[in-house]
């Protein structure tokens, strides 16, 4: 068995690609299969490697992609040069070549790119910076730099289902009532993915530009890590963007 990316998208100079889990990959590792977060219970020089032969498989060295050290925030960046970058869970960049890196384990990825203008963006959305619009905050950002949300496309990752996402009623306050699930509950659910849809359409992308992977993180555990199912020992997949 091989690293299988799974490619999003490769058209117009846009490369689009996720990670699976792949469970059957590395099975006497602490975390199997292709575990490419730091923040986890594997160690830190396996998930280099691991992260190393992914990207190799889509033609980009480490030393071209923007990192962040996560902390389910609503801030978001621009970035014009490769590296680490601390506290933050969104990039902009208009630099072709810089790939941006974004890890998941139940929440969504999201990434932007509107080629005409030649801007990208990438976003961790958890349930904390979705309700805090990082989504928004993305766009509105790669505005600032020149594109524009009618020319913009829309990529989703899997992230937990809503009949999964179990929250407590402070977190589902949070949420329009539209994206929490009630019915057939003993506590609220949200529809995070739903959610995430809703803010790009309310920034101005078109439903037909937005592309939406149906796969529940929670449910798949051959193709997904999932923190909730895992706990501790979840692994991180990780999704990025980059202009040629």
């Amino acid at each position: 068995m091989k690293i299988e990316p799974l490619i999003w998208n490769q058209d117009d100079d846009v490369l689009v690609a996720f990670s699976a889990k792949q469970a059957g990959l590395f099975p006497d590792d602490s975390i199997p299969g292709i575990n490419l977060g730091l923040n986890t219970a594997e160690d830190r020089h396996r998930v280099w490697q691991k992260r190393e032969l992914f990207l190799e498989k889509l033609g980009i060295s480490v030393s071209s992609v923007v990192f962040a050290r996560q902390i389910h925030s609503a801030d978001v960046h621009y970035v014009s040069e490769p590296g680490t970058v601390d506290g933050v869970d969104g990039f902009v960049t208009d630099r072709p070549g810089l790939a941006l890196a974004i890890q998941v384990a139940d929440c969504a990825a999201v990434f932007l790119a509107d080629r005409t203008n030649g801007v990208i963006g990438a976003a961790h959305a958890g349930w904390k910076g979705a309700a805090g619009n990082i989504v928004i905050n993305t766009v509105t950002m790669m505005q600032s730099k020149g594109a524009l949300p009618e020319n913009m496309r829309a990529w989703i990752s899997p992230c937990i289902g809503a009949t999964r996402f179990e929250v407590g009623e402070e977190v589902a306050g949070q949420f329009p009532a539209d994206f929490v699930l009630r019915t057939g509950f003993q506590k609220p659910h949200i529809d995070l993915k739903g959610f995430v849809q809703s803010q790009l359409l309310h920034c101005g992308l078109a439903g037909d530009r937005i592309y939406t992977n149906t796969g529940c993180t929670y449910d798949d555990s051959e193709q997904f890590y999932s923190y909730r199912r895992e706990k501790d020992k979840a692994g991180r997949m990780m999704g990025l963007i980059m202009m040629r």
